[in-house]
């Protein structure tokens, strides 16, 4: 991967990515991620499908909202600490300045009947968003056909669907899990 960070509008441009990102995504982490490898993989061509993948699943498992999470590692991934920083600045900035404006006018907007009916047409949209993130990173995962990824999928999807085990408990046993399988064979996973 080239090293972006020697043009000089790099920064900038991660910057205006990430704060685009944010200030126009409405529905929490799992739908910034799909935005973002959009931006990021099939835009900008910055990150790959796997570096994507990897991202989001030390996103999703670390403390914190899965965007700003993300968009750190993201940033980290393309320019080390000055790129986590900007792009931890351009997502959270949007979300400060909404926030805060919000804040204002608390009372009037949750009594507002049509800002009610917009939060509830942007939950059927956001329920969308989740399911393609879903059936993509299953298919990504089925198409490299690796045994133990998919076992991980389909036993834990039972485990919190069926069994309702916390997903906490499932995200560190499968974290256990793969460090272990790695710890074995870590030439593997970059073979492809």
């Amino acid at each position: 991967m080239p090293d972006h960070t020697t043009q000089p509008q790099f920064y900038r441009r991660l910057f205006l990515n990430t704060l685009t990102l944010s200030a126009f995504t409405f529905g929490g982490g799992y739908v910034i991620i799909t935005l973002m490898k959009k931006r990021f993989i099939d835009q900008e061509h910055w990150l790959n499908e796997n570096d994507m993948l990897d991202l989001t699943a030390i996103a999703q498992s670390a403390p914190g909202a899965i965007a700003v999470n993300a968009s750190i590692l993201v940033g980290y991934r393309l320019a080390g600490w000055r790129g986590a920083a900007v792009a931890l600045m351009g997502t959270i900035l949007p979300p400060l300045v909404i926030l805060s404006l919000a804040a204002l006018v608390y009372t009037q907007l949750i009594t507002n009947p049509w800002v009610v009916w917009i939060l509830k047409g942007m939950q059927i949209g956001v329920a969308a968003v989740i399911a393609d993130v879903v059936i993509t990173m299953v298919h990504h995962v089925l198409n490299h056909r690796r045994a133990l990824q998919i076992v991980l999928m389909l036993v834990s999807f039972g485990a919190a669907v069926a069994l309702n085990v916390n997903v906490m408990l499932i995200i560190l046993a499968s974290g256990v899990i793969g460090a272990l399988w790695l710890k074995q064979a870590p030439v593997l996973e970059d073979v492809e």
